[in-house]
C-alpha cells in the first residue's frame, strides 16, 4: 500500500560521525561490562578476605575509570584535530570551486560581449 505523501523514501546514509559515535559508545559500554564482570568473578574466586577484596577491586576500578576517561581524552583530542583537518581541506577545495566558477563566468561573459 502506499503512503498518501508518496512513496517511503529511503533511510539516509549513516554519516561518519554517527558511525565513530557508536564505535566508540560501544567500546566504553564494552570497557565497562568487562570490568564489572571481570569485578565479579574476581569476589567469586578471590582468597583474600571480602574487605581486603573489596578494597582493591575499589582501587582498580577507579584506575580503570581513570585510564577509560585518559582514553575518552585522547581520543577527543584526535577526533578534534581531525575535524580541525578536513575543515583547513574542504575550505581550500570550496575556494578553489569559488575560483574555478569566477573564471568560467568571466569567459561566458567575455564570450557574450
Amino acid at each position: 500500500m502506499r503512503a498518501e505523501n508518496g512513496p517511503e523514501q529511503p533511510a539516509p546514509a549513516p554519516t561518519v560521525h554517527d558511525v565513530e559515535t557508536r564505535s566508540r559508545t560501544g567500546f566504553v559500554s564494552g570497557f565497562l561490562v568487562g570490568a564489572l564482570m571481570g569485578a565479579g568473578i574476581a569476589l567469586l574466586f578471590a582468597p583474600e578476605r571480602g574487605e581486603k577484596t573489596r578494597g582493591r577491586l575499589r582501587r582498580r576500578m577507579r584506575s580503570l575509570s581513570e585510564d577509560a576517561m585518559d582514553g575518552i581524552d585522547s581520543a577527543s583530542s584526535r577526533t578534534r584535530s581531525e575535524l580541525a583537518r578536513r575543515k583547513k581541506r574542504l575550505k581550500a577545495e570550496l575556494e578553489q570551486i569559488r575560483e574555478r566558477a569566477r573564471a568560467r563566468a568571466e569567459e561566458a561573459r567575455k564570450a557574450l560581449e
